[in-house]
């Protein structure tokens, strides 16, 4: 009986390593991401707003290749409402329901409030080339973005490290290692 192989998360996602410019992938492109600042359209007016459509839609029209991704920048709470609502249900003291549902309350207002705090990225996939052409081409792409009013940056490799690790449910506002426990490594072999 053979053994399988033990992959790691970055053969798993399909990434090979991390570029000068964002992602190399197994496939042979290199994924580039720039991150966009929101902009809250509950205060635009609804001209406004269909001018920010308006605005992606041209953009997506010359450069059909992008993909947009959403994460939220925050962590999502309905584990711990669901966990402390079966509590509640099977708690036979009434003040300590009443607390468990002040903490379902108090996690609804949390979560209500950081409905706002959402992070978006394009992301635009490029075949490997000689560095000096995908540079031309992403700085060509970068103020395209920019030129139909959207607020964008090339990711740095923290913030990509930062957004994968969103993806996969982990969030932390220290910076992540490239190996996991290297700082640990470098704090004991490496003494200050």
């Amino acid at each position: 009986m053979a053994k399988k192989a033990k992959k790691s998360t970055l053969d798993l996602i399909g990434i090979s390593n991390f570029s000068r410019n964002g992602l190399e992938t197994y496939k042979g492109e290199e994924l580039v991401y720039f991150i966009v600042q929101p902009t809250n359209i509950s205060v635009l007016s609804e001209t406004n707003i269909g001018l920010k459509i308006q605005h992606l839609m041209q953009l997506l029209a010359v450069q059909p290749d992008i993909e947009i991704i959403c994460s939220d920048a925050r962590e999502n709470f309905e584990y711990n409402k669901l966990s402390l609502a079966r509590k509640a249900e099977k708690e036979d003291n009434l003040k300590v329901q009443l607390l468990l549902r002040k903490d379902m309350k108090f996690l609804d207002d949390i979560q209500l409030q950081m409905s706002t705090a959402r992070e978006f990225m394009f992301c635009y996939r490029i075949p490997r080339k000689g560095s000096d052409q995908s540079f031309s081409v992403l700085n060509r792409l970068e103020k395209q973005i920019n030129d139909q009013g959207f607020d964008c940056r090339r990711a740095s490799k923290e913030d990509i490290k930062r957004f994968i690790s969103r993806y996969f449910g982990h969030i932390c506002e220290d910076p992540i290692d490239d190996v996991d426990g290297e700082r640990m490594i470098k704090k004991w072999i490496i003494p200050d």
